[in-house]
């Protein structure tokens, strides 16, 4: 019996099913943030309505503390949410081409349903990681965490493989340090606004996602 293309990797490109994922992830961030806009613009007849849809769907670090939540199970529905919310059009275009660039060697080493999963654990890890280390009062939001998520699932990947084929390690822990390089200087850039929290708990859970979906290295 054939594969199912949306469980299997594909050495030609990624399958059509993979490709719907992606895009499906897209679109709903898309589609969001354009009925955000709409509210910024009054469209929506709702009075603050961005900060509205903040408060119940963003991340409150504050939330797992002695904050009333908005509705029930707000502090642990939140730490999904946050991942589809962004900050306005540079965000959300900035994000979207970035998932864009990474969903492809996921989709195409593993298939669309292993790279939905990683993304969707990255976006937990991305909210576990705000949790523990913030002490922020403002809301996060973005897919930056399932973002660095899968960045550290690809490489975690180069890893595994450049140990089996014997080839030098330097490559993937040059690209680690520039990532954190790059959290450094927009952190400062903006202001300390950088969710750099969100960032590390996604790479680290991405990381761990790739290694336990498709540990072996490849030998060829």
């Amino acid at each position: 019996m054939p594969a199912d293309p949306l469980e299997q990797g594909s050495d030609e490109g990624i399958s059509r099913p993979a490709k719907w994922a992606i895009i499906t992830l897209v679109g709903v961030c898309v589609l969001i943030e354009t009925i955000l806009q709409g509210g910024d613009y009054g469209l929506i007849g709702v009075p603050r309505f961005r900060s509205l849809v903040y408060e119940y769907a963003g991340f409150w670090a504050g939330l797992l503390g002695d904050w009333r939540a908005n509705y029930p199970f707000q502090p642990y529905v939140m730490f999904l949410t946050y991942g589809f919310l962004h900050a306005g059009l540079m965000h959300l275009g900035l994000n979207m081409l970035t998932l864009v660039s990474l969903s492809r060697p996921i989709a195409e080493r593993v298939g669309g349903l292993k790279f939905l999963v990683i993304y969707a654990v990255s976006i937990l890890g991305g909210g576990l990681g705000f949790a523990l280390l913030s002490d922020s009062f403002r809301p996060m939001v973005g897919a930056s965490g399932a973002l660095f998520g899968l960045a550290g699932a690809i490489l975690a990947w180069d890893y595994v493989d450049r140990f089996s084929l014997e080839e030098r390690l330097w490559p993937v822990a040059r690209a680690v340090l520039l990532l954190a390089a790059l959290n450094v200087a927009l952190y400062y850039a903006m202001d300390r606004l950088l969710a750099w929290e969100a960032h590390l708990g996604g790479f680290v859970t991405g990381w761990i996602m790739a290694l336990l979906i498709d540990p072996r290295g490849r030998t060829d």
